[in-house]
C-alpha cells in the first residue's frame, strides 16, 4: 500500500516564482493559542480512512512528529464499507459537500488546518479549498493527485481484475454518458485529449473545478488563500496516466503524446495558478517510485516540515 519503508527515492523541489506580487496574501500557520495547526487527510481510490497499514499509519506518523497535533482522516459515510465504496461510486460533488459540512462542524478546525490528499483525494481536497474557504485551509499537499485528470487506468488498487477491466471499458467507451458520470467517480475526472469539447461539456466535476467551461472567479480567489499548494509526482507511476497530471500538466489538445507545460495551459491562469506562481506558493516535488510509494523517512523529511512551518 502507501508505505514502503525502504523505498529508494529521489526528490526534486521546484519553487515557481519571481518577486512577490502585490496581490499576494499571507497569514500565520499556527492557531491563536500557538499550537501547530490540525491536519486533515483524504484517502485515495481503493482505501479507507482508517486501515492501520495505510491511512492509520500515516495519521500516527504525523501525530508522532508534530507533537500530537490533531489529525482527522476523513471517513465518507457512516462506516468503513461506505467509505471504501465512496472511492468508486459516490460522486465527488456529493463527497465534497459532505466533507465541507463535516469540517465546518469540527470546532478543532475553526482556526484553520493543513490538508494532505492521497491520489484522487488530492483533487477532492483542492475542490474543498476552492468551494469551502471556511474553516480556512492553509497548506494543501497533493500526493499523486490527478489535477488535470486521467486518460488511462491500467490498474485499480484492491479491485479484482474483472472489475477493473469493466471500469476501464466504461471509461474508454462511455465516460461522458450521464449515467456513467453519475455512477463512477473516475469518470468525473476522465480527460480525453482527443475530444476536448466532450470533456468540457460533459465532465461533471473536474472541468468545473478547473474552470474549463465557465470561469468561477471565486475558485481562483479561494485557492490563492492557501499559503502553499504542494504537488508530489511519482516518477515511476503505473496507475496515473499521464503522470504529469500530478503536477497539473496534461496532453496538448488533439493528441495523447506531447505534454503541455503548466505555464502554457489555460488552467494556469483560469484556476489562479499563475498568481500562486508569482506569490511563490506553488511547489512541485518529485519522487522515484510507483503510485504513493514513499518511505516513512521521505515523508518525515519532506512533508512533515510543511505542517510545522509558520509564516
Amino acid at each position: 500500500m502507501f508505505l514502503l519503508l525502504y523505498a529508494a527515492y529521489f526528490v526534486s523541489f521546484l519553487q515557481l516564482g519571481q518577486a512577490t506580487h502585490p496581490d499576494c496574501h499571507d497569514s500565520d500557520n499556527r492557531s491563536s493559542n500557538g499550537t501547530v495547526l490540525p491536519v486533515v487527510l483524504w484517502h485515495g481510490m481503493g482505501d479507507t480512512c482508517c486501515f492501520p497499514f495505510s491511512m492509520g499509519s500515516i495519521k500516527k506518523l504525523i501525530e508522532e512528529h508534530t507533537n500530537g497535533t490533531y489529525v482527522r482522516s476523513l471517513e465518507i459515510g457512516a462506516n468503513i464499507v461506505l467509505d471504501y465504496e465512496s472511492g468508486f461510486f459516490i460522486h465527488p460533488n456529493k463527497q465534497v459537500d459532505y466533507v465541507c459540512k463535516q469540517l465546518a462542524e469540527d470546532k478543532k478546525l475553526a482556526n484553520g488546518y493543513n490538508a494532505i490528499g492521497f491520489s484522487q483525494g488530492g483533487q477532492f481536497l483542492r475542490a474543498v479549498a476552492q468551494r469551502c474557504p471556511n474553516p480556512p485551509m492553509r497548506v494543501l499537499i497533493s500526493l499523486g493527485g490527478q489535477h488535470q485528470g486521467i486518460y488511462g487506468l491500467p490498474k485499480c488498487p484492491t479491485l479484482s481484475v474483472s472489475s477493473c477491466e469493466y471500469i476501464t471499458k466504461l471509461l474508454n467507451y462511455a465516460a461522458y454518458e450521464d449515467w456513467v458520470q453519475n455512477e463512477l467517480v473516475q469518470a468525473t475526472y476522465w480527460h480525453d485529449p482527443l475530444h476536448e469539447n466532450s470533456y468540457r461539456l460533459k465532465s461533471s466535476f473536474l472541468a468545473d473545478i478547473n474552470n474549463e467551461l465557465y470561469i468561477n472567479e471565486r475558485y481562483a480567489e479561494n485557492l490563492n488563500k492557501l499559503k502553499k499548494f504542494v504537488m508530489v509526482k511519482f516518477l515511476n507511476d503505473t496507475i496515473v496516466q499521464p503522470k504529469e497530471s500530478q503536477w497539473f500538466e496534461f496532453y496538448a489538445p488533439g493528441q495523447d503524446k506531447h505534454i503541455l507545460p503548466l505555464n502554457e495551459s489555460k488552467v494556469f491562469k483560469n484556476v489562479g495558478l499563475e498568481l500562486m506562481h508569482k506569490c511563490k506558493k506553488l511547489h512541485l516535488l518529485s519522487v522515484e517510485g510507483d503510485h504513493l510509494a514513499v518511505s516513512k523517512e521521505w515523508f518525515v523529511k519532506e512533508l512533515v516540515p510543511l505542517l510545522l512551518e509558520t509564516y
